[in-house]
């Protein structure tokens, strides 16, 4: 794994325990506001499946091919799907790091 440096330019009398842990709970609270919203997308998209019966995945490689049409609802699909897309990668990112 990568290391990345965390630069802080307090004078010395905060203590870097006490920014390690103002960093940490940052992280903490955008990683749990990530994965509420990859949740929100989630649960959009499996609604669309149900009701079109396929996969996100599948209407997506249709959808960008042109094979489907311009129905509204397939752009709300778009959406949800590139926003769970977006989202999963940022939590993915946001997991990934430790202070």
């Amino acid at each position: 794994m990568n290391g990345i440096a965390l630069r802080a330019g307090f004078p010395t009398a905060i203590n870097p325990d006490e920014v390690r842990n103002v960093v940490g709970n940052a992280l903490r609270h955008e990683t749990d506001l990530a994965r509420a919203r990859l949740t929100s997308f989630e649960r959009a998209c499996r609604t669309f499946e149900k009701q079109y019966r396929i996969s996100s995945d599948d209407f997506m490689r249709q959808f960008e091919s042109g094979a489907l049409g311009d129905e509204a609802t397939y752009f709300d699909w778009y959406a949800a799907k590139r926003g769970l897309d977006v989202w999963e990668r940022k939590l993915h990112i946001l997991a990934g790091v430790s202070v």
